[in-house]
């Protein structure tokens, strides 16, 4: 039987960043194709050996990811995966090494700093608190402390776009679109430039819209939630809107949440920078 094919992160830290570059590698693959495993918080290379030589370090055929901050455990770790023979890739050193390059400042060489509860953690942590007091309308009183403000009809994926945002530490308020409500007064008072309108299409949500009621019961009682045609007369009235605020359209159906605040960040940028030109 084929051994299982296996990419190891070794880390000294938690192995996060790692992990995500052996995860987008892995999906340009076939579901199944590779298992990623982690080996964390390594401190010495003798950690790697040990399990290189265990019974399940041997039943895997094996490439290492790395991402070790430390030069001389770097060092180690990278000899012991060419004397096992180990396809490895380095994801941390040349990065360091580059940057130490263009500053000419030495690299603190601290595990898992990125992950140190500092003003930036605080600020992430401030922010999802803030997406959470904002999302689905609520205290759309007042939105002068947002930094973004989403809108859009129901299923627009405004709540999981607003959290992600927040943890790249973006104040987020997300506000439902439907013809039977009148909008907020604050939302009119936001800077256009901050608000981003999410669009999609009839064809994505109505599917959604349907699971999400669940029997035919439920579907009796909801009216028209996923009825293709109140769907559509729902973003005629959302279109309506966003020209009238003259905010910024994303379109977000067959998108990941990360290409849509990608697009959104970007896009705010893009806007502050030419006006502080």
């Amino acid at each position: 039987m084929d051994k299982l094919a296996t990419v190891l992160v070794i880390s000294d830290a938690l192995g996060e960043t790692a992990a995500s570059v052996a995860l987008a590698a892995a999906g340009q693959f076939d579901e199944g194709a590779v298992a990623i495993e982690r080996l964390s918080r390594v401190q010495d290379a003798r950690q790697v050996k040990r399990y290189l030589e265990s019974s399940a370090g041997a039943a895997k055929k094996i490439a290492a990811f790395h991402t070790i901050v430390q030069d001389e455990l770097r060092s180690e770790v990278a000899g012991l995966l060419v004397e096992q023979g180990i396809a490895a890739v380095d994801l941390l050193g040349p990065a360091i090494g580059t940057i130490a390059a263009l500053t000419g400042l030495a690299p603190k060489g601290i595990p898992g700093i990125i992950h140190r509860t500092d003003e930036h953690y605080f600020k992430r942590i401030a922010c999802m608190e803030y997406a959470v007091e904002h999302d689905d309308g609520r205290g759309a009183d007042d939105l002068s402390t947002a930094d973004i403000v989403l809108i859009g009809v129901s299923r627009t994926s405004k709540t999981p776009l607003s959290m992600y945002l927040a943890l790249q530490g973006y104040r987020v308020a997300n506000i439902p679109l439907a013809p039977q409500m009148e909008p907020p007064q604050a939302l009119f008072e936001v800077d256009p430039a901050r608000i981003f309108g999410l669009v999609t299409t009839v064809e994505a949500i109505a599917p959604i819209r349907a699971q999400r009621l669940g029997n035919a019961q439920a579907q009796s009682a909801a009216g028209s939630y996923a009825d293709p045609d109140a769907i559509e007369l729902e973003f005629a009235y959302a279109r309506t809107l966003m020209k009238r605020l003259g905010c910024f359209v994303v379109h977000t159906d067959g998108k990941a949440i990360e290409e849509s605040a990608t697009e959104i960040i970007e896009r705010l940028n893009r806007i502050l920078l030419s006006r502080n030109a």
